[in-house]
């Protein structure tokens, strides 16, 4: 799967309709490795190459997670809305305009599945779909497969869509309550329930591939990362990646425990949860020196307990990382550089921008300027947010800025405010209580 354009409008922060455009631009970077490194080329018919990673940037509270959140939402919403009639409630509009409070949010993504452009995207409020589309371009001209408004299906590609056309001839013999076409889920996410519904189920499970990491140290991260240990090409890859990180681990081991394992006095209900769950202790190894610094043995450690917070997020990572990598999987991480140092920042970003990176898409929110340098990104991998006087949220791309030039400090001029999307300070010194305020 490739991720061309994803827009997204009347959402948390973002008021008007924005695009975080993923398809590389017809510039030329100063070195040309990076135009070749940074860019997977395209092999479609329409000759569109696409970016390996998208940086974004933007003051404190300018609404940068709200990108992300707005992503987490559009998949929470395909992957689910046919069995939780709440997943709707993710929807949220621009509160700080009577124009929009009352009115949908706007979610729309142009990807590539099987070198075939799709452009699918819906409209929501927390309990209704109002519209719903899905276009594709099997050959030179683009195709509405179906157009959903409100409950009714208004338009239909009964040729290149021959599901959608089985799947409503089921509703016209059925009730008109039927529960299988909910007015709170989707077309295209129920059709894709059914054996018949063969497409649908496929771009539902190329657009759930798509990791969002829009958090840090989350629960289900950490076990999914022990359960990782589990197999060996994966437990490789994670502690070659703990050792390029000079974390100073040697190894690191999941140990499953059970309820024998607990004190005594601990109630049974509780130990049949514990064994249930088949609860892991993770272990981390590392070298254990002599007096003569000459290391015979190792020492280990509840991973937990000790190691660090940016060693616990580097941990959490990898298997993600490695599974993007390995196969070419969208993944989108909000707060990217939190924990960890800008050189190993640096490095897990030029890891996707590398030529043995084939095609998995990076993108990430940050605050880290260091990676604002064109020997690291093109003009077009950089994005920023910036919120108006009116509370909105804008979304723009440096490539947008004419007269940049190939050799410009993009990091120096994005502090002097040339790009926008920093924050205006005020005088911080007057927060200190003198004895003439006292």
């Amino acid at each position: 799967m490739k991720i061309q354009e994803f827009s997204f409008g009347n959402f948390k922060s973002f008021k008007d309709i924005q695009t975080l455009n993923l398809s590389a631009a017809k510039i030329k970077s100063k070195k040309e490795e990076i135009d070749i490194n940074n860019v997977i080329q395209g092999n479609n018919d329409e000759n569109i190459s696409f970016l390996k990673a998208k940086a974004i940037y933007g003051a404190n509270a300018s609404g940068k997670s709200n990108v992300i959140k707005a992503l987490v939402s559009f998949i929470r919403i395909v992957r689910t809305s046919v069995k939780d009639d709440k997943v709707l409630h993710y929807t949220e509009p621009f509160k700080l305009s009577t124009e929009t409070e009352k009115e949908p949010t706007f979610y729309q993504i142009i990807f590539w599945h099987k070198k075939i452009k799709y452009r699918y995207g819906f409209e929501a409020n927390d309990e209704n779909i109002t519209s719903e589309w899905l276009y594709g371009k099997p050959n030179d001209r683009e195709l509405p497969f179906f157009i959903r408004d409100n409950q009714e299906v208004i338009q239909l590609d009964k040729t290149n869509f021959s599901e959608g056309n089985k799947l409503l001839s089921l509703l016209d013999d059925d009730s008109d309550e039927n529960e299988i076409f909910r007015n709170n889920s989707l077309f295209l996410s129920t059709l894709a329930t059914f054996g018949f519904g063969k497409l649908s189920k496929q771009l539902v499970e190329s657009l759930a591939s798509i990791f969002v990491i829009s958090g840090l140290g989350h629960k289900g991260m950490y076990e999914y990362a022990g359960d990782s240990l589990d197999n060996d090409k994966k437990k490789k890859y994670i502690v070659d990646f703990l050792k390029y990180g000079d974390i100073g681990i040697e190894d690191v081991n999941a140990i499953e425990i059970s309820s024998d394992d607990l004190p005594e006095d601990v109630e049974e209900d509780i130990r049949k949860d514990f064994d249930r769950k088949k609860r892991k202790l993770l272990i981390s190894t590392r070298k254990k020196f002599d007096e003569n610094l000459i290391s015979n043995e190792t020492e280990s450690f509840l991973f937990g307990d000790h190691e660090s917070e940016g060693t616990q997020k580097l941990f959490e990572l990898s298997p993600f990382i490695y599974e993007a990598i390995e196969y070419n999987r969208p993944i989108i991480i909000d707060e990217f550089d939190a924990r960890f140092h800008p050189l190993l920042t640096k490095k897990i970003l030029e890891l996707f921008n590398s030529i043995e990176n084939s095609g998995a898409q990076f993108i990430f929110t940050t605050h880290d300027t260091n990676l604002l340098s064109s020997d690291l990104l093109r003009r077009d991998q950089i994005e920023f947010v910036e919120k108006d006087k009116y509370g909105a949220s804008h979304l723009y791309s440096l490539v947008q800025f004419k007269g940049i030039r190939n050799t410009a400090s993009f990091e120096k001029d994005y502090i002097q405010g040339k790009y926008g999307a920093i924050p205006f300070l005020g005088d911080f010194s007057k927060l200190i209580n003198t004895e003439e305020d006292a």
